[in-house]
C-alpha cells in the first residue's frame, strides 16, 4: 500500500478511536457544593443564603453574613451505572467479542469544598470558595465489546472563587466574583487496528481481532467570573437571580498509541506516520447558566423554598482533537447537546433551637442528545429526593448532614458504524440502568 492510499483510511480511523474519547465534563456538572443546601435538593439555593456555602450559587448570599465563617465540607457520591446488555459489530460486520454486562461502571468519589466569609464596613462582605463543580469517571473493562468506543473517562476539576458581596439596606444584597478554574481530564480506548488494517488491504490484518490502546491526558486553567442579587421585599420573603459565566479551557497534553502484537499498526505508521505518540489539545466549555430561587419563611419554624436553574449545554455541539502531529487529521465527533433546565422544590423545619430538619425534591435534566448518547457518559433525566439535618453545637459550631437518592431514566446507546466518527468503532447497541446516593457531611465555625 502506498503512504497516500492510506490517507482516509488513517484520517478515519483517528476520529474513531479517540473523537469518541472526549473529556465530557462539560456535561457533567456536580451540584453538591453545600450540605445545607443539599437537604432540600438545592431548592432556593439562589435566594435562601442560609450560610458562606450559598455563595457558590449566588455571590449576593455572602450579604447575609453576619460573622466570620468557615466551612468545610465533603460530599460521598455513589453512582452505581449498571450495564445491563451490549452488543457490537465492526463496519464489516464482523461481531466484536468481549463482555456485555458491568454491574457498575461508574465510580465512587468524594467531592470536597471549602468557604470563608468576612464581613467588612460600610455593608460590605468577602468570600471565597473552592470547589469541584465538573466531574466524572466512568471505567469499563478492558474487553468489553464497546471498548472502541471507550474504555475509561475522568475529569477532575478545581474551582477558585474569590467573590465581594454589598448590602447597603436590610432588603438588598448584591454580589460579584472571579473564577479560576483547573482542568484534567484522562480518555482512553481501545484502537481496532485489524479492522482498519483490513480496509486498507494490509495481509493478515483480522477485524476485531488486532487491538492497539490509546490514551490521551491534557489540563489547562480557564477564567470566568459570576454575579447575582437578592431581594427581601418582606421579612422572612427572599427571592435570588445568579448568573455563572461559561469558561473555555483548551486541554493540552498528549497521546499515548499502544500497537497489537501482530504488528498492523507499526505497518499503518511505518506508512502514513500515523498512530505515533504526539501531543493534542482538546477543546472545552463549561457552561453559562442562570438561576433563579425563591426562599419564603411561613411561620418562625417553618420555610419553603423553589429554585430553577438552565445551563447552556447547547454549547457542547461538537469536540474537536487536534494534533501535533501533523500526518493525524483532526478528530472530530457530534454531540448536540441541548440546553437543560433544572427544578427544585424543598422545606425547612426548625424542630428545636438547636435541630434543623430538612427535605426537598428536584427533576434535573439531561443535556445529552439521545442520538449521540456514548457510553462514557450513558446520562438520562434525574429524579431527586433529599433529607438533611443541622445541630448548632455551639454557638460557634453547625454541623449538617445530608442524603440524596437519584433516580436515572434507563438509557440505551446506540450507535452506528456510518455515523461520522465511528467508522472504525464500530455498532454500539447498550442499555443501562443506574442510580446515584449523596452523602454529605459539613462543619460550619463562626467567630
Amino acid at each position: 500500500m502506498r503512504s497516500r492510499d492510506g490517507w482516509w483510511i488513517v484520517g478515519l480511523a483517528l476520529v474513531g478511536s479517540l473523537a469518541g474519547g472526549e473529556v465530557r465534563a462539560a456535561g457533567y456538572a456536580l451540584k453538591e457544593q453545600s450540605t445545607t443546601a443539599q437537604g432540600t435538593a438545592f431548592a432556593g439555593a439562589t435566594a435562601s443564603a442560609t450560610d458562606a456555602s450559598y455563595m457558590f450559587f449566588n455571590p449576593a448570599a455572602l450579604g447575609w453574613v453576619e460573622r466570620v465563617e468557615l466551612i468545610g465540607l465533603v460530599t460521598y457520591a455513589a453512582p452505581k451505572l449498571k450495564l445491563e446488555r451490549s452488543s457490537a459489530s465492526t463496519i464489516l460486520g464482523t461481531p466484536i467479542g468481549g463482555s456485555t454486562r458491568d454491574e457498575d461502571i461508574g465510580e465512587n468519589a468524594l467531592i470536597p469544598a471549602f468557604y470563608a466569609a468576612l464581613p467588612l464596613p460600610v455593608g460590605l462582605r468577602a468570600g471565597l470558595g473552592v470547589n469541584v463543580p465538573f466531574g466524572l469517571e466512568t471505567n469499563y473493562a478492558r474487553g468489553w465489546v464497546g471498548r472502541y468506543h471507550g474504555v475509561k473517562s475522568e475529569l477532575i476539576t478545581l474551582n477558585i472563587n474569590p467573590a465581594l458581596a454589598w448590602r447597603p439596606v436590610p432588603w438588598l444584597a448584591a454580589g460579584a466574583g472571579f473564577q479560576a478554574q483547573y482542568a484534567d481530564g484522562t480518555l482512553t480506548n481501545a484502537v481496532d487496528f485489524g479492522t482498519i488494517g483490513a480496509a486498507a488491504g494490509i495481509p493478515g490484518a483480522v477485524p476485531g481481532g488486532q487491538d492497539g490502546f490509546a490514551r490521551l491526558e491534557g489540563d489547562d486553567w480557564a477564567y470566568g467570573w459570576n454575579a447575582g442579587v437578592i431581594v427581601e421585599p418582606l421579612p422572612g420573603t427572599r427571592f435570588g437571580v445568579a448568573y455563572r459565566s461559561k469558561l473555555d479551557h483548551t486541554l493540552k497534553g498528549d497521546v499515548d498509541f499502544s500497537r497489537d502484537q501482530s504488528g498492523v499498526a507499526d505497518t499503518i505508521r511505518a506508512l502514513t506516520g500515523a498512530f505515533a505518540d504526539t501531543d493534542a489539545s482538546v477543546g472545552l466549555e463549561t457552561p453559562a447558566s442562570l438561576s433563579i430561587g425563591l426562599h419564603h419563611d411561613l411561620t418562625e419554624r417553618v420555610a419553603v423554598m423553589a429554585e430553577a436553574q438552565w445551563t447552556d449545554w447547547s454549547v457542547f455541539n461538537e469536540l474537536r482533537i487536534q494534533f501535533a502531529n501533523p500526518a493525524q487529521p483532526d478528530s472530530v465527533t457530534d454531540e448536540d447537546w441541548h440546553d437543560a433546565w433544572f427544578f427544585a422544590l424543598g422545606t425547612t423545619f426548625r424542630a428545636t433551637e438547636a435541630l434543623t430538619l430538612r427535605a426537598g425534591v428536584a427533576y434535573d435534566q439531561s443535556p445529552v442528545n439521545g442520538r449521540y448518547r456514548t457510553p462514557r457518559i450513558p446520562d438520562g433525566d434525574r429524579y431527586w429526593v433529599s433529607l438533611g439535618a443541622g445541630w448548632q453545637a455551639a454557638n460557634w459550631l453547625d454541623l449538617d448532614a445530608a442524603f440524596t437518592y437519584i433516580d436515572l431514566n434507563d438509557t440505551r446507546v446506540r450507535l452506528a458504524a456510518s455515523d461520522r466518527g465511528n467508522t472504525f468503532r464500530g455498532n454500539l447497541d447498550a442499555e443501562y440502568d443506574s442510580y446515584i446516593i449523596l452523602l454529605g457531611l459539613s462543619a460550619r465555625l463562626r467567630f
